[in-house]
């Protein structure tokens, strides 16, 4: 995704940036903790599509 298109997008929920994850074609909000799927290029900004933003555990040595 080219960055300029990156820094003109926003959040459809809290209106803030998004992180672009290009190995899995999505945008992420992490205030929210959502995920934006990128469909063929275009990315798909609806909050009802978004998908909840899962990490791993963090593990403490």
């Amino acid at each position: 995704m080219k960055p300029i298109l990156l820094s003109a997008i926003a959040c459809p929920k809290c209106h803030g940036g998004l992180q672009y994850d290009e190995e899995h074609q999505q945008l992420i909000c992490q205030s929210d903790m959502l995920v934006y799927a990128v469909k063929e290029g275009i990315p798909v900004l609806l909050e009802s599509e978004a998908q909840p933003l899962v990490q791993p555990p963090i593990t403490q040595e």
